[in-house]
Order: C-alpha cells, then sequence, then structure tokens
C-alpha cells in the first residue's frame, strides 16, 4: 500500500480521472497531454472504485466528476482518508454545485465542455499548490488554507475568486457588485454576510453599501459633514460616511 507524499519539484504529479462517460475521460486525457509533469495512473467510472484507487495508489491530484455511479463526487471525498486526500479539480457539466464543491477544498471547478485555456489555468493552480506545498518542511495532507475565496457564476463559467484580488465591493438590492479593477461580477449575497466573512481579510465597511479592501485604498479626501472621498489605486472614487469612519480608523490604526 502506498504512503502518501507530496511531490517534490522535480517530480511527476500523479493523476486519477474520476468520471463514469469514457468520452470525458479522454478529453481530460488528451488535454493532459501538453502536461509533461502529469502523470495518468489510472481512472475509473464509480464512487467505490474510485475510493480504492485513492486508498491503493495515492494521487497527488484527481479530476473528479460529480454524478458518477454508486458514490458520487461528494461521498468519495467524504470516505477518503484526511492523510489521503489530494488536489481536486471538479470536472462536471453541473453549474449549481459550485459552492458545495468549495466547500468540500476543492482547487477548481471545470464546466464541461471546457475550452483547453480554462483546462491549462486549473493544472497550473493545481502544480502551484502541490510546488508550494513540497516546500514545507513536512509531508502534509493537502488542505485549503486561504479561506477567503468567493465563488461567483458569470456568463456559463464558475469563478473561485480570492480576497486578495478585490478592490471593493457595493450592494444592489438582493446582490452584492464585486469589483476586481475593470472587471464585475453580481453575486446573489447580502452585504452583512460579506462583511462577517472578509473582515479577516482586511475588508472594512465604509458606507452601508459598501466594502472596501484596505490595501486598495491610496488616499483620503475630505469633503463635508465628516464624510471623505476614498480613492483607490486605481482611481476610483467612493464615499465614506462619517457613520463608518471608525471601522476604517480601527483597521489603520490611528485616528482619521
Amino acid at each position: 500500500m502506498h504512503r502518501h507524499s507530496i511531490p517534490q519539484l522535480n517530480e511527476k504529479i500523479r493523476a486519477l480521472i474520476i468520471d463514469d462517460e469514457p468520452y470525458a475521460r479522454d478529453r481530460v486525457r488528451q488535454l493532459l497531454e501538453t502536461h509533461p509533469r502529469i502523470e495518468i495512473i489510472g481512472e475509473c467510472g464509480d464512487g467505490l472504485t474510485a475510493l480504492a484507487m485513492i486508498k491503493e495508489r495515492a494521487p497527488d491530484l484527481l479530476f473528479l466528476d460529480i454524478r458518477i455511479p454508486e458514490l458520487d463526487g461528494f461521498e468519495v471525498l467524504e470516505r477518503t482518508e484526511p492523510g489521503r486526500m489530494p488536489v481536486v479539480i471538479f470536472f462536471t457539466a453541473y453549474d449549481q454545485y459550485a459552492i458545495r464543491a468549495f466547500e468540500a477544498c476543492a482547487l477548481d471547478y471545470l464546466l464541461k465542455p471546457c475550452d483547453e485555456e480554462r483546462f491549462v489555468k486549473a493544472v497550473q493552480r493545481a502544480e502551484a499548490q502541490l510546488s508550494l506545498t513540497s516546500k514545507e518542511p513536512q509531508a502534509v495532507p493537502w488542505v485549503k488554507k486561504d479561506l477567503d475565496r468567493i465563488v461567483v457564476k458569470s456568463g456559463g463559467r464558475v469563478y473561485f475568486l480570492t480576497a486578495k484580488e478585490i478592490d471593493w465591493i457595493e450592494a444592489q438590492g438582493n446582490y452584492v457588485r464585486i469589483h476586481l479593477g475593470r472587471v464585475s461580477y453580481l453575486l446573489r449575497e447580502s452585504l452583512n454576510q460579506l462583511e462577517l466573512e472578509l473582515d479577516p481579510h482586511g475588508f472594512v465597511r465604509i458606507h452601508r453599501s459598501t466594502l472596501v479592501n484596505v490595501e486598495r485604498i491610496k488616499e483620503l479626501q475630505p469633503m463635508f459633514h465628516g464624510q471623505y472621498t476614498v480613492i483607490l489605486r486605481d482611481g476610483t472614487e467612493i464615499t465614506m460616511s462619517r457613520r463608518y469612519r471608525h471601522k476604517l480608523e480601527e483597521a489603520v490604526g490611528r485616528p482619521i
């Protein structure tokens, strides 16, 4: 029986492909041909076989469908021993499971049919994750360390955004709009909930309808009645109300 260990920088990354559709497995295998560091050590089409192969072969990387016979993809992960948990990339035709996949510590979530560019980015992320882990002093099971991701579906794709990428967030009715430079995404979520989730990652409420990443603030310009114009590094201007000024003062550790 193999003992799971993290691949070193020059070692092959051992991958399993789990999908009940042969053509889908063929597609993954074809896309992996341009990634010489990835070694496919097996494939199967049902959850029970997948569980046995993970236990026996100790893969580093798993391409996993969700709706498979015997055990679905989530059940496979739930029954996998923590010390044997590989990096997981979901590869599925169903977008409604994205948030659950995120909660299950998936590194990425690819929707079928997946174009080559999107697939390459996912594999590069997996290689980076495994390379980063290989530098740690001990071989440890991969776990999700960046608990700051937000899952957004837009244009038929699913995006995993990290807190450090986000400039600011504004409330829009029952939704919020998340701004990353010139790009923005609409998410059905309350600003209050995001404030709680992102507070540990340097986000501050500066208005009843606005959260801002403190690291993105360039300067403050006083207005009137205790209000300020907050100018971000990309030139975006946002109003900070007097009511929330103390929150920014607490975040930067000095009075404004």
